[in-house]
């Protein structure tokens, strides 16, 4: 099931951050998967979303492969999925 419009706004409104590199990897990620997201994808990138902007920065570089508060929930199949789109260049 994929995201209704109004959830696909509020996490792209939830996307806006503090520093511009977030900022443009999140802006390519919706324009190259928004239309498909699923619920779930919609429930991982709430927790990304969640996390101060360097700890969200460093993840999305590969800078770091965990952040504390999210280890259990970065073993699942949808987060390494979202997060490896995420990643795409």
């Amino acid at each position: 099931m994929t995201l209704g419009n109004a959830e696909l706004y509020r996490l792209k409104s939830d996307a806006r951050r503090g520093l511009l590199e977030n900022d443009l990897i999140l802006q390519r990620f919706f324009e190259r998967y928004g239309a498909q997201l699923s619920v779930e994808d919609g429930k991982v990138l709430s927790q990304l979303l969640a996390l101060d902007d360097n700890d969200l920065m460093d993840l999305l570089i590969g800078r770091k492969d965990s952040v504390a508060g999210l280890e259990q929930e970065m073993q699942s199949d949808s987060f390494k999925t979202v997060l490896q789109k995420l990643r795409e260049r």
